[in-house]
C-alpha cells in the first residue's frame, strides 16, 4: 500500500541539529540548510537545537507530526536520536535503530560488508595506549575512531611521521580506549548516494588542501572539488553504484544513506575499489554531496527534503 503524501502547510516537522557531538557545528549547518528548505517547501518546520536535559521534553509538548533528523555523530546518528522517536511514537527520518547503530561502528558494519560481498581494507582493533607506542600495521596505515564520522580523528601514518600518532591519546574522548587500523588504501575518493532503493550519481572528489577528504575539505567553502558524474569506466561507475546499494541494504537503511570509497587505480595495475563506511546521516550543508548529487538527478533541495519528510515513519 502506498504511503499517502503529508499536506505540507498541516505538517510540523521539528528539525533536530546541533546537539553535543565533536559533529556539533555540521550538524547546526545541515539543521539550518535543511530548515530553511522545509520552509520554502511550505512545511511548518521548527529548528530544535537538542540538548540532553531537555529534548524529551521539548518533543512531547510540541507534538510534531514529522522528526527530521539533522543531527551527526554520537547521539544522533549512532541510533540513540531513533530510539527516541520510537519510545515517544514520532515518525522519523533517515535509518532505524539497528542500521544507525551498526553503521556507525566502523568494526560491526564491516563485518556486514564482508558478508554481502564489499571488499573493505585490512583493519584491527587495538587499545590506544598500544597504537600510540608502536606501529599497529605496517605503514602507511590510518587510525581512526571505532564510531566517529566527518573524518572526526582519522591520521594516516607515513615513514614521514617518524613513528605512530601519540596524539590519540589526547584525544580519548573521540576514540575511547580502542581504536582502528586500517591499511591505507591511496588513489580517489569517491561517494555514492542512494535514496530509497535507487543508486544516485557517483562523485570523485578532489580534495584542495590536504591531498585527503578530511573535515577541512568537507566543510570549508572551495575545500574540495566535486566531480559529477565521475570519470570512471562505465563498469567501475555501475559498481561503485551496487556496492552502495548492497551496502544500503545489507545494514538495513532507509532513507538516505551515503557509502564512501577509495579507488586505487594507478597505472599498471588493477583498480582496487574498497569501502570506508556508510553515512546513515549524511551531511546536508551548503558544501554537502547528497544534495549535489541528488540535483544530478534531477531533484531540488525542497524536493529532497520533501521526499525525506514524506519517507519518514516509525519501525525502520
Amino acid at each position: 500500500m502506498t504511503k499517502p503524501r503529508l499536506h505540507p502547510d498541516e505538517t510540523t516537522v521539528a528539525v533536530l541539529m546541533g546537539g553535543w557531538s565533536a559533529e556539533r557545528n555540521v550538524s547546526l549547518a545541515s539543521g539550518e540548510a535543511c530548515f530553511g528548505a522545509l520552509r520554502r517547501a511550505g512545511f511548518n518546520a521548527i529548528m530544535v537545537d537538542v540538548k540532553r536535559e531537555t529534548i524529551h521534553s521539548v518533543l512531547l509538548d510540541m507534538k510534531p507530526e514529522v522528526v527530521f533528523n539533522a543531527l551527526h555523530g554520537k547521539w544522533g546518528e549512532d541510533g540513540c536520536a531513533a530510539a527516541l522517536c520510537e519510545t515517544l511514537r514520532i515518525p522519523y527520518t533517515h535509518s532505524g535503530v539497528r542500521a544507525s547503530a551498526v553503521a556507525m561502528n566502523k568494526e560491526m558494519s564491516k563485518v556486514l560488508f564482508r558478508a554481502a560481498n564489499i571488499p573493505v581494507a585490512e583493519s584491527k582493533l587495538v587499545d590506544i595506549e598500544l597504537a600510540a607506542e608502536e606501529h599497529a600495521l605496517p605503514v602507511p596505515y590510518v587510525i581512526k575512531p571505532v564510531a566517529e564520522g566527518s573524518s572526526v580523528g582519522v591520521h594516516i601514518v607515513t615513514e614521514a611521521k617518524n613513528g605512530p600518532p601519540k596524539i590519540i591519546l589526547e584525544q580519548r574522548d573521540i576514540f575511547g580506549d580502542r581504536v582502528m587500523a586500517e591499511r591505507f588504501v591511496p588513489g580517489r575518493e569517491l561517494t555514492c548516494a542512494v535514496m530509497g532503493d535507487v543508486a544516485l550519481g557517483v562523485i570523485d572528489i578532489v580534495s584542495k588542501a590536504s591531498g585527503w577528504y578530511d573535515y577541512q575539505s568537507k566543510y570549508a567553502p572551495g575545500g574540495s572539488q566535486h566531480i559529477l558524474p565521475a570519470e570512471l569506466s562505465p563498469d567501475l561507475y555501475r559498481k561503485v553504484q551496487l556496492y552502495s546499494l548492497l551496502a544500503h541494504q545489507a545494514l538495513g537503511c532507509r532513507g538516505i544513506s551515503r557509502s564512501d570509497f577509495r579507488l586505487d587505480d594507478g597505472p599498471g595495475k588493477e583498480p582496487e575499489l574498497i569501502i570506508l563506511e556508510t553515512n546513515t546521516q549524511p551531511g546536508m550543508t551548503g558544501t554537502s554531496l547528497v544534495p549535489e548529487m541528488a540535483a544530478h538527478a534531477g531533484h531540488s533541495f525542497e524536493e529532497l527534503v520533501t521526499w525525506m519528510v514524506n519517507d519518514a515513519s516509525l519501525d525502520r
